[in-house]
C-alpha cells in the first residue's frame, strides 16, 4: 500500500513500528506460559539470568521472562481499551460542542474544563483506593478513559470551529448536505491527524498511570502488568540486593514502549497533514 511505502520512509516509523511489533509478539508469547503467573514459588528464587532462565526469577520465586510477556500484554490491553473509549467520547464530544454552539458548547466545554483543572492525578489515586477491591484490568481503564479525553475534546472542537467558517461547509449545508454525513464526510478527514496523535499519545498516559499507581500500591498486585512487577521488584529491595535484572526488565520494556509510542504518533501526525507530508515525502 503507497500509505505504509510512504510511512516506512521516516526512520522512526520503521523504529517504532518494530519495537511495537516485537512487544506485541512478546505479549502474545505470554499464552504459552508453562504455569500460572500468578502463583508464586513454581521456580527457584532470586536466580540471575541464564540459559534456563532467560531473564532470571524473582524472589518470589517466578520467572521474570514469562512475568514480563504478561505484564507488557495486561499494560498494552490498558491503554489501547482506555485510549480507544476515551476517544470517542473526545470526537462526540469536540465535534458536537464545536458544530452545535451555543448552550450545547458551552456545557460541554463546562464539564470539559471542569476535568482539566482538577488535580487529576489527585482524583485517580482517590478513585482507585476506593476501587480498591476491584481494580481489575477493565476497572482500571474504564476509569482512565473517564478522565482521558477532556483535553482531546477541546482540541477538535478548535477545529471543528474553524472548519465550520469554512465556505465548504456553508456549500454542503445549501446543497442540503445532512449534520451527520457533513461532519462524517467534511470534517473527519481533517480531524484524523488529531485523533491518531491523541489516541498514541493517551495510551503512552494510560501506560504510565497504570505504573504509577501500581507502584503505590492501588492496583490489584496479583496481575502482571509494568507497574506491579517495578512495584514488587522495589518491595523486595531488588537494588540494595543487586537483582538488577528483575527490576531492569520492566523499566527497560516501559523505557521501549514510551519511546515507541512517541516516535509512531509524530510520524503518523506528520505524514497524516499535507503540509508535513507533502515536505517528508514529496507527494
Amino acid at each position: 500500500m503507497k500509505i505504509l511505502r510512504d510511512l516506512f520512509r521516516d526512520y522512526r516509523f520503521v523504529l517504532s513500528f518494530s519495537v511495537l511489533v516485537i512487544l506485541l509478539i512478546f505479549s502474545v508469547i505470554a499464552s504459552f506460559c508453562p504455569y500460572d503467573p500468578t502463583l508464586t514459588g513454581v521456580v527457584p528464587r532470586d536466580m540471575p539470568p541464564s540459559s534456563e532462565y532467560w531473564l532470571g526469577t524473582d524472589s518470589k520465586g517466578q520467572d521474570v521472562f514469562w512475568q514480563a510477556a504478561f505484564a507488557v500484554r495486561n499494560s498494552l490491553t490498558v491503554s489501547v481499551v482506555s485510549a480507544l473509549i476515551s476517544r470517542v467520547i473526545a470526537i462526540l464530544v469536540g465535534m458536537v460542542a464545536g458544530y452545535s454552539g451555543r448552550t450545547t458548547d458551552r456545557a460541554l466545554m463546562f464539564l470539559s474544563d471542569s476535568l482539566l483543572v482538577i488535580p487529576l492525578f489527585l482524583i485517580l489515586v482517590m478513585m482507585s483506593m476506593l476501587l480498591r477491591e476491584y481494580m481489575n484490568l477493565f476497572v482500571l481503564s474504564m476509569l482512565l478513559a473517564a478522565f482521558g479525553w477532556a483535553w482531546d475534546a477541546r482540541v477538535i472542537r478548535s477545529l471543528i470551529l474553524s472548519l465550520r467558517e469554512r465556505e465548504f461547509t456553508q456549500t454542503a449545508i445549501l446543497s442540503g448536505t445532512g449534520t451527520v454525513k457533513l461532519v462524517w464526510k467534511e470534517y473527519m478527514p481533517f480531524a484524523m491527524p488529531l485523533v491518531f496523535s491523541t489516541l498514541i499519545n493517551n495510551m503512552a498516559w494510560a501506560i504510565g498511570l497504570e505504573m504509577t499507581l501500581a507502584i503505590l500500591g492501588l492496583m490489584n498486585m496479583n496481575i502482571p502488568t509494568l507497574g506491579t512487577m517495578l512495584n514488587w521488584a522495589l518491595a523486595y529491595q531488588a537494588i540494595l540486593l543487586s537483582r538488577w535484572w528483575w527490576i531492569l526488565t520492566p523499566v527497560i520494556l516501559a523505557v521501549f514502549l514510551f519511546v515507541a509510542l512517541y516516535w509512531l504518533s509524530v510520524s503518523i501526525s506528520e505524514y497524516l497533514d499535507p503540509r508535513t507530508r507533502t515536505q517528508r515525502v514529496g507527494t
